[in-house]
């Protein structure tokens, strides 16, 4: 299915690498910076914070806090005492971007997409690749494992009886059924279209962020402001 994207403002940040809905409003994580921001349907900061993620990527809120996928390291900006080299998943603080806890990635590797489900959490993986369900309570233990083929796992977003993932590079959004990881409904980009790295369900329609900007990438029209926007079905 081929979709119209409509951009629908410019976020605070330079590369919106993570996007979560809320009750509140629309939490960022920026790749760039690693920090966190808070945004009304608008667009408009309701506040922003630092964080201990390192080169973050996806971000969920669920049973009173946020988690951030950390990639342990950033080149983009100034080395923090917090960085690690290695890959967290973090629990915050939804306010102050406080750290609580923190447990490695199920394969060790690193973590783009997160996503919160009823007290479990959804995570991407890479070795191999699939969308790993996972339980903060018992040490991150897999729960239930669907194996994807497709390139480049990003943001997730759970909808219904089936799971969203954006696969960036493809610029396709498929939906696997979160019973047998069979692919439900895929989603493409025009080729001039954004990049879709965030993502994220409000009211049944899905949102998607781009962080690429002024760097060229695989299948990436090059973009001056980096874009938030909806995907019109």
């Amino acid at each position: 299915m081929s979709v119209q994207t409509i951009s629908t403002f410019h976020p605070p940040c330079k590369m919106p690498n993570g996007l979560q809905w809320t009750d509140e409003g629309l939490y960022v994580i920026d790749q760039y910076s690693d920090y966190v921001y808070l945004l009304d349907d608008d667009g408009y900061v309701i506040r922003s914070f630092m964080t201990p993620t390192a080169n973050g990527s996806g971000i969920t809120f669920g049973g009173g806090y946020l988690w951030t996928a950390s990639n342990g390291q950033n080149s983009r900006r100034e080395k923090r005492d917090t960085d690690t080299k290695v890959s967290w998943i973090y629990k915050l603080n939804p306010r102050t971007g406080e750290f609580v806890n923190r447990w490695r990635t199920p394969d060790g590797g690193g973590i783009h997409g997160i996503e919160w489900d009823n007290g479990k959490i959804w995570v991407t993986g890479f070795n191999p690749k699939a969308i790993l369900l996972c339980d903060p309570e018992d040490d991150f233990k897999v729960i239930n494992r669907l194996e994807v083929k497709t390139e480049r796992l990003h943001g997730l977003a759970r909808d219904g009886d089936g799971i969203w993932c954006a696969h960036t590079s493809d610029k396709v959004i498929i939906k696997y059924s979160i019973e047998s990881g069979a692919e439900v409904e895929k989603i493409e980009f025009a080729p001039d279209a954004p990049a879709p790295h965030g993502l994220s369900i409000k009211d049944g329609v899905l949102w998607y962020s781009d962080a690429n900007v002024n760097s060229p990438k695989q299948h990436q029209v090059l973009r001056d402001k980096p874009d938030i926007g909806i995907i019109k079905r």
